[in-house]
């Protein structure tokens, strides 16, 4: 399987589980590595024949900067489970969600979840 890295997205939504994380917000930085078949698209220079990674970062900044979640790990699911259903030629995706500043008083550079996401036999998204 070839690779599709789309790095360092850049979003400010309003996850968290306290309440002034869902009132002032926060910086969120996503990472995507999507595993497909990207050969067509070598020899045939053509769009249609790969991910529009245009359209691929507007869906991911409607996830991240739509409707709160409680936990990252939530939001990287959804983001996983939205980017499969809406793009069948992705056979696997990774989804790196960093939150880099949590209201803790604690210093560190921030928590990142990462998930991985598969289409099964029948072409639906499960663990990988």
């Amino acid at each position: 399987m070839d690779h599709m890295i789309v790095k360092g997205m850049r979003f400010y939504g309003y996850h968290g589980v306290f309440p002034e994380e869902n009132k002032l917000g926060q910086k969120f930085y996503v990472d995507l590595d999507l595993l497909m078949d990207l050969e067509q698209a070598a020899k045939t220079d053509d769009l249609n024949a790969t991910i529009n990674y245009a359209e691929l970062h507007a869906l991911t900044k409607g996830i991240v900067e739509g409707p709160p979640f409680k936990l990252i790990e939530a939001l990287t699911g959804h983001i996983a489970s939205r980017v499969l259903e809406a793009y069948t030629m992705i056979n696997e995706v990774t989804v790196r969600v960093t939150k880099p500043n949590p209201p803790f008083d604690i210093h560190f550079d921030g928590v990142t979840i990462e998930l991985r996401r598969k289409r099964d036999g029948d072409g639906k998204p499960v663990r990988a």
